[in-house]
């Protein structure tokens, strides 16, 4: 059982624990027992998260691998510095 919910992570990233038991056809309980279990080996990373998708509160566990770091967000990043021209000597 571990196998699968660790094969499914790993082929489509984060992913809530609602939409995995409904893709994997495990019952609700039973997948987050197992994935309490790869949580405590620290295969997987787990956290509480609220969504609010169309107006609904929508309260659960997102899990992601352990290994699967998430992807950087886009832009400028704190505390990068941008090189100011007058001090090479360009102008």
């Amino acid at each position: 059982m571990t196998e699968t919910i660790v094969a499914y992570l790993r082929a489509h990233a984060e992913q809530l624990d609602v939409d995995m038991a409904e893709a994997l056809n495990i019952p609700i309980a039973e997948l987050r027992d197992q994935v309490a279990r790869l949580a405590a080996s620290g295969d997987v990373i787990c956290c509480r998260v609220t969504r609010f998708i169309e107006g609904r509160k929508i309260e659960g566990v997102s899990c992601r691998l352990s290994c699967d770091p998430p992807t950087p967000a886009r832009g400028r990043k704190p505390g990068v510095k941008k090189e100011d021209d007058s001090e090479t000597g360009l102008f």
